[in-house]
């Protein structure tokens, strides 16, 4: 449970009058079909004929409580269906220009967006092509938007760890087309983290950040293997990492970022309601942490609503919110100059307000 004794952390008594949207942020963990709008996908349907189940067409987020492994199994086959629905490299172009729209709105200064190639390939012509149409899309994005986009390239660890390293060094080639860093992905109660730490390495070498997701749907002990056994820079998700002190300890000292997505915790069943989720545990532990939308086309809520719900339901002030934007802009792969910029916009979102 959240830690919510002591003194006030702030002495600012605003704590709901900036606008969220206007806080300068990194959005670090969103991933690639997630990302796409309800209405997109609506429209991307019925131009290929795609059946969407009533899950995806209510307007209201599924029901997905995906700590069981049926739960998992809908959350998968609705990502699926949504996925199946990308088949161009126009669709791609669509996708993470109204991605960078909405993160735009949101006050996002960078974007590092996730994305699993392969799952892509069998209609964009293969592996690298896809790859290629991924880092053109995101390339016109940015100049359209202006927002700084790069990606992460991410294995699924329900295939085999050869898979990933073929994925890793892939990666790598593009490191100077816009691949920031190597994720790995899927239901993290399957694969040990060890059988993939030759992936990493090679993503390491290559001047990769490591991002492998941990810490939601299985406890501490995936958290612990992200950092021993991958040598994780951040952890995607990592909220269960305040049932272990130790380990808390530990990500703090290392100043291992943990992408923190409260509202998919809620949704996948993790916590019973946003106040469950150990923000306060984490921040109060000199946890570093930045806050994602994860999948909003699923889970029906985009980056500004998280720190939304970081103020409304953890009694997080401005100036705590806006530590967390900081935090985030750091655990960013973004350059020295960009950092510097979004982070005197966080300060001067506190001072105008």
């Amino acid at each position: 449970m959240e830690n919510v004794s002591g003194p006030p952390r702030d002495d600012s008594a605003t704590r709901a009058t900036r606008d969220i949207r206007l806080l300068p942020k990194a959005h670090l963990h969103l991933h690639f079909t997630g990302s796409m709008r309800p209405t997109t996908l609506l429209e991307l349907a019925d131009k290929y004929g795609v059946h969407l189940p009533d899950a995806l067409t209510g307007g209201e987020p599924p029901e997905l409580r995906a700590t069981d492994e049926r739960g998992w199994f809908r959350f998968q086959r609705l990502y699926d269906i949504a996925r199946s629905c990308l088949r161009s490299a126009e669709d791609i172009q669509r996708l993470v220009r109204e991605a960078a729209e909405e993160d735009v709105k949101d006050g996002s200064g960078w974007l590092e967006i996730q994305v699993d190639p392969t799952s892509y390939a069998p209609l964009l012509g293969g592996l690298i092509p896809a790859l290629e149409i991924i880092l053109d899309a995101v390339d016109a994005a940015a100049r359209d938007t202006g927002l700084d986009i790069r990606v992460v390239v991410a294995a699924n660890r329900m295939k085999h760890p050869l898979d990933a390293r073929t994925l890793a060094r892939l990666a790598v080639r593009y490191a100077d087309r816009g691949v920031v860093g190597f994720g790995l992905s899927n239901d993290e109660r399957r694969g040990m983290a060890r059988d993939f730490d030759r992936a990493f390495a090679i993503a390491r070498e290559g001047g990769l950040l490591a991002a492998p997701h941990g810490g939601e749907l299985s406890g501490p002990s995936s958290v612990r293997d992200c950092l021993d056994d991958l040598r994780a820079t951040r952890v995607g998700h990592g909220v269960r990492a305040a049932e272990d002190p130790r380990l808390l300890r530990k990500l703090a000292e290392r100043g291992v970022t943990c992408e923190v997505c409260p509202a998919s915790n809620v949704a996948l069943g993790v916590y019973e309601k946003p106040a469950d989720v150990p923000l306060r545990t984490l921040f109060d532990a000199g946890v570093p942490m930045a806050l994602g939308a994860d999948d909003p086309l699923l889970f029906g809520s985009r980056l500004a609503a998280q720190y939304e719900l970081v103020r409304k339901h953890h009694g997080f002030t401005d100036g705590e919110l806006a530590e967390l934007a900081r935090q985030s802009v750091r655990g960013s792969a973004a350059p020295a100059g960009t950092q510097e910029k979004l982070l005197a916009g966080i300060d001067s979102w506190l001072l105008d307000g």
